[in-house]
C-alpha cells in the first residue's frame, strides 16, 4: 500500500471571499425596507389605527369594475368609458348610474388614480365646512388652471386662499350687486338679439355673452359689449372666443383626457393682454390718486367697479389679473348655465311658463326693485329647481392632505366611517345627489318648483 501523500495546500494561495455588489444591494433594500416598515407601522399606521379605532371606520366595497385584476391596477375600464360617455354629452347621467349600480359611497380607480366618489350630503358637509383645512384642490386641477388663471382664490389652498376670501368678500355685499340698472342695458342687448320672427334661436351663446359682457362691466368697469348688435371684431371678441376655448382645455386638463395637453400658448396671451390692459388702467388712477374718483352710472348713482376697489389692496398687477380672472370664470359660466338650464325647461313646460308669467306681470311692466326680485316667490323656487336638477357645478373633487374620516362610505351598506388616507382623491356629484329618491321623493327626476315652498337650501 502506498504512503498518503503529504498535505501541500499551504502551497495553494489563498483569497478571503466577500459577497458580491448585487448581494450588498439586495440586502440594504431589505433591511432599508423592514426598518421602513416598522418606522411606518409606529407612525402612520398607528395614527391610522386610532382614527379607525375612533371613529369606528369601516373598508368600503370595491366597486364591481375594480373585480378585475387589471382594472384594480390601471383602471383603464373606467378611463374609457369616462372618456366614451363626454363625447357623447352624457357623463353626468352615466356618473348617476355609477352609483345607482355602487352605492352612495364607491371606490374607483381612473387611469392608475384611486378615487373615491360620493352623493352623501352628511360627506360634502365633512369635506367642504366640519374638516375642511384638511382637503386641498388636486394638484392635476391646479396645474391645468394656473396657466390661465393664476393664482386666485379658485386656484389655491390654505392661507393663500384665505387671503384671497379675504380680498374679494367684502366686494360682494348686498350694496355692490344691486345695480340693477347695469343689468337692463345689457338685457336689452340680449332681447335686441332674439329674432321676432318666431324661428328658433339658441340661447345658450347668447346668455354666455351676456354674463360676460354684465360681468366685464361689474369686473373691470367697461363692457365687452359682445351683444351690441353689428359690434366689430375688436379685442373684446377676441377674448370671449379664446376664453370660451381655453376654458374647454382647462377642463380636459384637469380630467387627463388627453393626457399632458397644454393650453393654446396664443389664447392665454390674448386672454392675459385684455385683463392687462384694465390693470393698469386701474393702477394708474390709484397711482394718481384717482381712485376715490366715482364713476357715475345710467341713474345718477355712483357705479361700483370690482377692479378699482381691489387695486386699492393689491400692488401687484399679476395677482389682480389672477384675481379678476378667478372671479370672472364664476360669475360668467354659472349664470349663463342657470339661465341656459331654466330657460331649456320653459320652452318644455308650459305651465311652469304661465305661472312665472303671471308672477312676473304683477309688476305691469315696471322695473323691478332689488326687494321685489327677491320677493317672487316662484321665481326663486323656479332657480332653486333648476339649480338642483341641473347644477351649475355638477362634479367637484379635492385631495386629502392629511389622514381624515368621512362619516359615511364604510362597511357593507355604506353606513359606517370610512378612513382617508392621506392623498386620497374624493369626487362628489351633486346632479346624481339632487336626484336621490330618498332625499327628494320618488319625483326627484321631476321639475317641480312647488317643492321648494317647504324646502330650504341647504
Amino acid at each position: 500500500m502506498a504512503p498518503p501523500l503529504p498535505d501541500m495546500s499551504y502551497l495553494i494561495p489563498h483569497y478571503e471571499t466577500y459577497p458580491s455588489l448585487a448581494k450588498l444591494v439586495l440586502g440594504f433594500f431589505l433591511f432599508y425596507a423592514v426598518i421602513h416598515f416598522i418606522y411606518w407601522q409606529l407612525t402612520t399606521g398607528a395614527r391610522r389605527r386610532g382614527l379607525i379605532e375612533k371613529h369606528g371606520c369601516k373598508p368600503i366595497n370595491d366597486t364591481a369594475e375594480l373585480q378585475s385584476w387589471k382594472d384594480s391596477i390601471f383602471g383603464w375600464t373606467q378611463l374609457a368609458v369616462t372618456i366614451q360617455a363626454r363625447k357623447q354629452g352624457n357623463l353626468l347621467v352615466t356618473t348617476q348610474h355609477r352609483f345607482e349600480r355602487n352605492g352612495n359611497t364607491c371606490h374607483f380607480k381612473i387611469a392608475f388614480t384611486d378615487i373615491i366618489f360620493t352623493v352623501e350630503p352628511e360627506n360634502l358637509k365633512a369635506i367642504l365646512a366640519v374638516n375642511f383645512k384638511d382637503w386641498n384642490i388636486p394638484d392635476r386641477r391646479k396645474a391645468a388652471s394656473i396657466p390661465l388663471l393664476g393664482h386666485g382664490i379658485f386656484t389655491t389652498d390654505g392661507s393663500e386662499w384665505q387671503h384671497s376670501r379675504d380680498l374679494l368678500r367684502p366686494n360682494f355685499v348686498r350694496d355692490q350687486v344691486s345695480d340693477l340698472a347695469t343689468f337692463e342695458a345689457h338685457f336689452r342687448h340680449l332681447v335686441a338679439n332674439i329674432p321676432r320672427d318666431g324661428s328658433t334661436v339658441d340661447m345658450v351663446p347668447l346668455f354666455l355673452r351676456l354674463t360676460l359682457d354684465s360681468a366685464t362691466e361689474f369686473l373691470f368697469g367697461e363692457s365687452t359689449n359682445c351683444l351690441v348688435p353689428n359690434s366689430p371684431d375688436n379685442e373684446a371678441h377676441r377674448f370671449q372666443d379664446a376664453f370660451n376655448r381655453l376654458q374647454e382645455e382647462v377642463g380636459n386638463a384637469a380630467r387627463g383626457i388627453p393626457f399632458f395637453m397644454r393650453l393654446n400658448a396664443e389664447d392665454v396671451k390674448t386672454v392675459h393682454r385684455f385683463a392687462d390692459h384694465y390693470v393698469k388702467l386701474a393702477l394708474a388712477r390709484h397711482d394718481n390718486q384717482l381712485l376715490e374718483k366715482t364713476i357715475p352710472n345710467g341713474g345718477g348713482r355712483v357705479r361700483y367697479v370690482f377692479l378699482h376697489e381691489l387695486a386699492k389692496s393689491i400692488k401687484d398687477p399679476i395677482r389682480l389679473r389672477s384675481e379678476l380672472l378667478n372671479v370672472l370664470l364664476a360669475g360668467r359660466d354659472t349664470t349663463a348655465s342657470l339661465l341656459g338650464s331654466l330657460w331649456f325647461t320653459l320652452a318644455n313646460r308650459p305651465d311652469i311658463w304661465t305661472q312665472l308669467r303671471q308672477e312676473v306681470d304683477a309688476l305691469a311692466g315696471a322695473h323691478p326693485t332689488f326687494e321685489q326680485l327677491k320677493n317672487m316667490r316662484y321665481l326663486k323656487s323656479c332657480l332653486n329647481e333648476t339649480l338642483r336638477l341641473y347644477p351649475v357645478v355638477p362634479h367637484n373633487t379635492r385631495m386629502s392632505i392629511t389622514d381624515t374620516v368621512l362619516p359615511l362610505g364604510g362597511g357593507p351598506h355604506g353606513r359606517s366611517p370610512l378612513l382617508i388616507p392621506k392623498g386620497t382623491i374624493v369626487g362628489w356629484s351633486l346632479y346624481a345627489m339632487h336626484r336621490r329618491t330618498d332625499l327628494f321623493g320618488q319625483d326627484a327626476e321631476d321639475f317641480r318648483p312647488e317643492r321648494w315652498e317647504k324646502l330650504r337650501p341647504g
